[in-house]
């Protein structure tokens, strides 16, 4: 079969590899689309893989082709989903059904096997059904989908609060598409490119609402618009020691901050930054991942229940879609940032 393959940092391509076929409690997924994360551009061209030569890609959705022994039957031909985190089921956080916090996991994509291929084995726990309303390329966003869910569940603002989502990549657009779905109308979003301020705005963002963050003082600005009391809620989705300052200086007195961009830098505050957090009694939390759990009240079933409604539609975030043959320019595409884009998809 065909399939994406990392050899080494900087060494990635299409090659020809052995198909995969599903030991005891797994599937064989036949996969459909796979969408590029944010975090695979330097796992391919800096950091590296845990593993490899390795398949990378752990946003994806298929169809179960060959079920491995042990497997219930219902799931044979079913459209799926594909949660990418393999729980160890054995730590304290796996026994408390907390297994996005797993201390001994594996993932698809970027510790074993994952879904820029032709086909790809998934144990049987972290699959999904997709409804026949949701498309593949939906299904592929499933996982970012449930990230943001999953931080906005972290602090769980209301709809009289003031928020702002500061970075406007995948996740961002994804925090505030499901923000105005929840109902909280009074967001703020901070961005630095003119298609950004687009995307927010087709969402239902007054342009009034919006802010070019390489313009100004971003603090200062929040703190304008939210009768100088500053806001109730900052999602940080940059993952810069800057924008997390500005999350600290325009927060409201009790304000909650939700970390959720990935780290690019080490993070140092300011004694009179710390003092803010103190003084003004703030709540700073993080966020990984998602919770799944095969029951109604996780991130990803939430997702699936509102894309059936069709309250919500992921797919407008897709800028760029690359066949098998020709998804590495998609990597270089989001490495070079020589075009704007959102989510790059490959289509399988």
């Amino acid at each position: 079969m065909k399939a994406l393959v990392l050899n080494e940092i900087g060494k990635i391509g299409i090659e020809d590899i052995k198909k995969p076929s599903p030991l005891e409690g797994e599937v064989l997924v036949a996969v459909k689309a796979c969408g590029i994360c944010g975090s695979d551009v330097p796992r391919a061209y800096k950091d590296g893989a845990h593993n490899m030569p390795l398949v990378i890609g752990h946003e994806f959705a298929g169809i179960v082709e060959k079920l491995g022994s042990g497997v219930d039957a219902k799931w044979a031909g079913k459209p799926v989903g594909v949660f990418p985190l393999i729980p160890c089921g054995e730590c304290d956080c796996c026994k408390n059904r907390k297994y996005e916090m797993c201390k001994n996991y594996s993932y698809l994509g970027s510790r074993t096997n994952g879904g820029f291929a032709e086909f790809v084995t998934v144990p049987e726990w972290n699959l999904i059904e997709l409804p026949e309303s949701v498309s593949f390329e939906q299904a592929a966003m499933l996982e970012p989908m449930a990230v943001a869910v999953h931080a906005i569940r972290r602090i769980s603002p209301t709809a009289e609060d003031s928020v702002v989502v500061m970075g406007l990549g995948t996740i961002g657009l994804l925090i505030t598409m499901m923000l105005l779905d929840m109902g909280i109308n009074n967001v703020f979003t901070i961005g630095n490119k003119a298609s950004q301020k687009n995307f927010v705005m087709d969402l239902g963002i007054p342009e009034g609402h919006y802010f070019d963050g390489s313009k100004d003082n971003p603090a200062e600005w929040i703190i304008a618009n939210t009768n100088y009391l500053g806001t109730d809620t900052f999602f940080e989705c940059i993952g810069k020691n800057e924008s997390l300052k500005v999350g600290i200086n325009a927060a409201a007195p009790s304000g909650k901050i939700c970390t959720v961009g990935n780290p690019q830098s080490d993070m140092e505050l300011t004694r009179d930054e710390y003092w803010k957090i103190l003084r003004n009694q703030l709540t700073v939390t993080g966020t990984w991942n998602s919770s799944f759990m095969h029951d109604i009240a996780d991130d990803w079933n939430y997702v699936i229940s509102r894309l059936q409604r069709g309250t919500i539609h992921p797919e407008r975030f897709i800028t760029h879609k690359f066949g098998m043959d020709e998804i590495v320019k998609g990597f270089e595409i989001m490495r070079d940032k020589r075009e704007e884009y959102v989510k790059v998809m490959g289509i399988i």
